[in-house]
C-alpha cells in the first residue's frame, strides 16, 4: 500500500491557491492558517515519535521496515506542508510558529506528547500499548480533522491546490492506520495479559478526552464563520471518528453518531 502511494509534493501545482488566499476571508484565513500549523506541528512530532519511540521496541523485521517508511511519509507530508504555506503566505514564519503561541493548541498536543514522553521514560509494555492507541488519536482524529477544514473550502471551490496535497496525504494517513489498528490487534490476541480493565479504562479516558480537546479546537479555529461546519458539526465528525477508531480495535462506540459530513469522503478518494 505505501509503495503504491508514493508521489511528492512537486506534483501539485499550487499557483492557483495563492490567487485563492488572497480572496478568502478573514475567518477562513484564520482557520486556514491554524489548520495548517497544527497539521505541521503534527507531523514534525510524529517523524520522530515513530523513530525514537515506537520502533525500537518492535521486534518484527517487517513492521521495522514499515514505520521506517512511515517515518520518511511524516517527514514527507511536512515538506508538503511546507510547499503549501511558502505558496500562499506572505508571513510563512507567522504560521510556522503560532504552534509556540497558541495555548488552546498547546493543551491538545501535550496531551497526546504527554503519552509518548511515558514511553520514553519508563519503556514498559503497558506504555507500548498506549503509545500505539496515542497514535490512533494523532493520525486518526487529529489529522483527519485537520484535513476536513482544508476540504471545507475546497468544496465552495477554493484552495483546490491545498485539497489535492491533503489527499495524498490522506491516503498516506489510511496506510499507517490500518498498521497500528493491526499492531494493537495482534497484541490483543498474542498478548491479552496486557489489556486490563485499567489498561481499557485509561484508553476510554484517552479518546474522551482527545474529543473534548479536538472539538474545542474545531470551534475556536472556525468560530462559527465557516460554511458547512458549524459548532455541532464539528463536535459530532470528532465524536463519529473516535467512534471509527475505537470499533477498529475492538472496542464499544462512546458516542454512536453518524458521520455529518460525509461529503469529506469523496475528496479523500
Amino acid at each position: 500500500m505505501m509503495l503504491n502511494n508514493s508521489w511528492f509534493p512537486k506534483e501539485v501545482d499550487m499557483t492557483v491557491d495563492s490567487r485563492d488566499y488572497k480572496q478568502l476571508s478573514i475567518d477562513e484565513k484564520t482557520a486556514y492558517d491554524k489548520a495548517l500549523s497544527q497539521l505541521i506541528f503534527m507531523d514534525s512530532l510524529q517523524t520522530n515519535n515513530i523513530i525514537d519511540n515506537v520502533n525500537p521496541y518492535v521486534t518484527s523485521p517487517e513492521i521495522n521496515l514499515i514505520l521506517v517508511r512511515q517515518s520518511f511519509e511524516e517527514a514527507l507530508h511536512s515538506q508538503s506542508y511546507a510547499v503549501m504555506v511558502d505558496s500562499i503566505s506572505t508571513n510563512s514564519e507567522e504560521i510556522y510558529e503560532l504552534w509556540r503561541r497558541d495555548m488552546m493548541r498547546k493543551n491538545k498536543n501535550d496531551a497526546i506528547a504527554k503519552i509518548y514522553q511515558e514511553l520514553a521514560k519508563n519503556p514498559s509494555e503497558t506504555n507500548f500499548v498506549k503509545a500505539c492507541f496515542a497514535n490512533q488519536i494523532l493520525e486518526g482524529i487529529y489529522f483527519y480533522s485537520g484535513f476536513a477544514y482544508i476540504y471545507t473550502l475546497a468544496r465552495s471551490g477554493k484552495m483546490l491546490g491545498s485539497a489535492q496535497m491533503i489527499r495524498f496525504i490522506q491516503r498516506d494517513e489510511v496506510t499507517h492506520l490500518v498498521l497500528f489498528q493491526n499492531l494493537i490487534n495482534t497484541l490483543r490476541r498474542e498478548r491479552s495479559d496486557l489489556f486490563t480493565e485499567q489498561l481499557k479504562a485509561e484508553v476510554i479516558e484517552m479518546f474522551k478526552e482527545a474529543v473534548v480537546l479536538e472539538a474545542e479546537w474545531g470551534k475556536y479555529i472556525t468560530q462559527g464563520q465557516i460554511l458547512g461546519l458549524t459548532d455541532d458539526i464539528v463536535e459530532q465528525y470528532i465524536q463519529f471518528l473516535a467512534d471509527e477508531r475505537l470499533t477498529a480495535v475492538g472496542f464499544d462506540k462512546l458516542y454512536n453518531v453518524e458521520n455529518p459530513i460525509k461529503w469529506v469522503d469523496d475528496f479523500a478518494k
